[in-house]
C-alpha cells in the first residue's frame, strides 16, 4: 500500500482550475511588467540551438520565467517542467500548461524513476525540460542532483536561469516566491550552456553539482 501511495500522482479537476486561473494571472500580471533579456547562450535567437536544452532555475523564480520564455522562446522550442506528483504539482503543471508549457511529474520523494524516464524521453523528442533544484520543498536554494544525473546520463547541455529584480514582493513561502511589482523592471539571464561530463565519479559528481549550484546562487540577491 505504501509503494503505491508512493507512485501515484495526485491531482483533481479543482486542482486543474485553480492552475489554470493561476496561470492566466501571471500571463496578466507580466504584461505590467518591464522585462529585459539578456541571452549568453544564443537560446531566444531564431538562428539558436536547435538541440534540447536543460534549464536549471529557483523555485521562487516560477511566476517570473515561463511569461518571458513563452514570448522569447515559445514560437521556436517546446518544454516540459518537472512538477512534483502532489496535488501542488497539479496546480503548477495546470498553471505552466496556459505558458505551452507541458509537464512531466515526479520528484525525489515520489515517482523518481518514473520522473527521469520522462525527462530523458522529452529530451529525445527534441523538447527543453525545466528542472528547479530546490523543488518542490526545499530548502530555499538547495540543490538536489537530478539536474545533474539528468544532463550526465543524456548529454544535454544544462542553461541556468536567472531572474533579478527592481522592485518585488517575497511571500512567507519556504521558497520566498517572488512577486515583481506592477511596472517594475525583470531582468532575465539565460546563461552560457553547461556541459556535465558522461560518467562521473563521487568526487567529480558532487564538483559538477557545487559548480552548477554556485553559478544560480551568483544570480540571486538573497542567498
Amino acid at each position: 500500500m505504501r509503494a503505491a501511495k508512493t507512485s501515484e500522482i495526485r491531482g483533481n479537476r479543482k486542482a486543474e482550475i485553480l492552475g489554470a486561473l493561476a496561470g492566466w494571472f501571471i500571463r496578466s500580471w507580466s504584461k505590467t511588467l518591464r522585462y529585459e533579456v539578456s541571452d549568453r547562450c544564443g537560446i531566444t535567437q531564431a538562428n539558436g540551438p536547435n538541440t534540447p536544452v536543460i534549464y536549471a532555475m529557483w523555485h521562487n523564480r516560477i511566476v517570473t520565467i515561463p511569461p518571458i520564455w513563452r514570448r522569447t522562446c515559445g514560437n521556436s522550442r517546446k518544454a516540459v517542467v518537472l512538477t512534483s506528483a502532489s496535488k501542488d504539482g497539479a496546480i503548477l503543471s495546470s498553471a505552466m500548461a496556459v505558458f505551452g508549457i507541458g509537464s512531466v511529474r515526479g520528484s525525489s520523494s515520489r515517482r523518481a524513476v518514473a520522473a527521469l524516464i520522462g525527462m530523458k524521453r522529452a529530451l529525445k523528442e527534441g523538447i527543453d525540460v525545466c528542472i528547479t533544484p530546490d523543488g518542490p520543498r526545499g530548502p530555499r536554494y538547495g540543490f538536489e542532483p537530478g539536474v545533474i544525473k539528468l544532463a550526465e546520463s543524456s548529454g544535454t547541455p544544462i542553461v541556468p536561469i536567472h531572474a533579478h529584480f527592481s522592485s518585488a514582493w517575497r511571500l512567507k513561502t519556504w521558497d520566498r516566491l517572488v512577486i515583481p511589482k506592477p511596472f517594475s523592471r525583470v531582468t532575465v539571464i539565460f546563461d552560457e550552456m553547461l556541459v556535465v561530463p558522461p560518467k562521473l565519479d563521487e568526487a567529480a559528481f558532487q564538483h559538477q553539482l557545487d559548480r552548477i549550484q554556485a553559478i544560480l546562487l551568483a544570480g540571486t540577491d538573497d542567498a
